[in-house]
């Protein structure tokens, strides 16, 4: 069994997989859920209810704001408590919707079942029907960018896709959410590759999966050959070997069909690839097959000194600080909460920010593992250079966006930073990498859309 990497840069953090064989829990119900109007790139969503409105699980409370926008289901019953600005995960006070929580009614129209619903059961559903569907459930990536799905899924005319690849790498250290869910709903995992497959009009799929996870890569390999065995679709699970960071698109698009996706504007798409995270995939079977809106996600919650860290399915809305108290609370001493993994999740100062749909992750650093060290001088080693999987410079970058060069920021290709920390991670002088050059890039592109505008 040959074993696929990307070709660029690269490191391998300690993998501190505390969960990965801990079952998913169901999170107990808050008794009033937050839900942020950005919850994903681009416009955010537009409230379609009032203070006082009674609200049922899979009501809509927010409509799509734009083209490149996603709509907002309430993930609880009750009341709408009232429509205000809260701390989300940026750190930034953002528009919200509070529901008070009454109870646990859902809306009639959701399939609560566990029967296995396949496309044997709807022959009749096409690529633009699943579109639909992917759209109006405001499923959008859930592996932590948040693109909404359904703008994949229609890729520009200059580009064709030949493959939906699905990204079941879960690279990050310390997240075993994806592994818990390929474990327990692997046969709607894979319904939900072959309606992705369906709507991007494609035959060939791909599951990308690290070799760390080696009863996931026998499990859906041996289900993949069941089902699709004999018809016009083909399907591989292809094993990776342990490299951060392989869960990036661009990455996993090299690793597995050999192709390198050219510096932005440029995406997968452009050589053929659509990427899905493995919880997106599920999401869009649950929307399609159990006219499930996406009001909930797997979710781990991590750390050395938790007493209890686990996996859990959680109602979007639910405040981080339900979740930690679950693991058994907040340790003692010195400690520091991130949304997502060490690598490229945010670092939080609130524990009432709610679980959104990007949010894979609540770890808790403690420690020494919660503190940074002192940046010393540069001392031109060069590490970052050959950890960076984007064939960047990040000690020019990081530099470069010190001095507010923001010209030749540009002209280096800071916009193709895809903002993993790979540099950062390897730097023996613990300089800033990454956050002088999340700031620069941010900058230039600020810069590149205003010059755009112009013309």
């Amino acid at each position: 069994m040959k074993i696929k990497t990307f070709r660029i840069g690269g490191i391998h953090p300690e993998e501190n997989k505390l969960t990965h064989e801990v079952a998913t829990q169901v999170a107990a119900l808050p008794k009033q859920a937050v839900f942020p109007l950005s919850q994903h790139i681009g416009a955010p969503a537009k409230p379609v209810v009032q203070k006082g409105d009674k609200v049922k699980v899979g009501s809509l409370l927010a409509e799509a704001g734009g083209f490149v926008s996603a709509p907002i289901y309430s993930s609880v019953s009750g009341t709408v408590f009232k429509i205000d600005t809260a701390i989300d995960a940026t750190g930034y006070r953002k528009p919200v919707i509070i529901v008070n929580v009454e109870g646990d009614e859902w809306e009639e129209s959701i399939d609560r079942s566990d029967k296995l619903v396949t496309l044997a059961d709807h022959p009749e559903l096409t690529p633009e029907e699943i579109i639909n569907r992917v759209k109006w459930a405001g499923i959008t990536g859930m592996g932590g960018a948040g693109f909404p799905t359904f703008i994949k899924l229609t890729p520009p005319p200059t580009a064709k896709a030949e493959c939906v690849i699905i990204n079941a790498v879960e690279c990050e250290p310390y997240i075993t959410a994806d592994y818990r869910l390929m474990m327990e709903h692997a046969d709607e995992i894979i319904v939900g590759l072959h309606l992705l497959m369906i709507a991007a009009k494609v035959k060939t799929g791909y599951i990308g999966i690290e070799t760390n996870k080696p009863k996931a890569i026998e499990l859906l390999s041996e289900k993949c050959n069941k089902a699709f065995a004999g018809s016009d679709f083909t399907v591989e699970v292809v094993p990776l070997k342990q490299r951060y960071p392989q869960g990036g698109e661009k990455q996993l698009v090299d690793a597995v069909i050999r192709r390198q996706v050219p510096a932005p504007p440029a995406i997968p798409v452009n050589v053929g690839a659509i990427v899905q995270n493995v919880g997106t995939a599920y999401a869009v079977y649950e929307a399609v097959m159990k006219n499930k809106p996406l009001f909930e996600r797997y979710t781990t919650v991590t750390g050395k000194k938790l007493s209890h860290p686990g996996n859990f399915l959680v109602r979007m809305g639910t405040p981080m600080r339900d979740l930690i108290e679950a693991c058994g609370g907040m340790p003692e001493g010195d400690n520091k909460l991130l949304a997502g993994g060490p690598m490229m999740g945010k670092a939080l100062s609130n524990l009432d920010v709610p679980i959104c749909k990007g949010t894979n992750s609540v770890t808790i650093l403690s420690g020494n593992d919660a503190v940074r060290r002192e940046p010393e001088p540069c001392i031109r080693c060069a590490k970052c250079v050959d950890a960076c999987p984007m064939g960047l410079e990040p000690y020019l970058l990081s530099r470069l966006s010190a001095y507010k060069n923001w010209e030749r920021a540009e002209q280096e290709d800071i916009t193709s930073c895809i903002e993993c920390g790979s540099c950062q991670h390897t730097c023996p002088a613990y300089r800033p990498l990454l956050d002088q050059i999340r700031q620069g890039k941010s900058t230039v592109m600020g810069i590149i859309r205003s010059r755009a505008a112009k013309k």
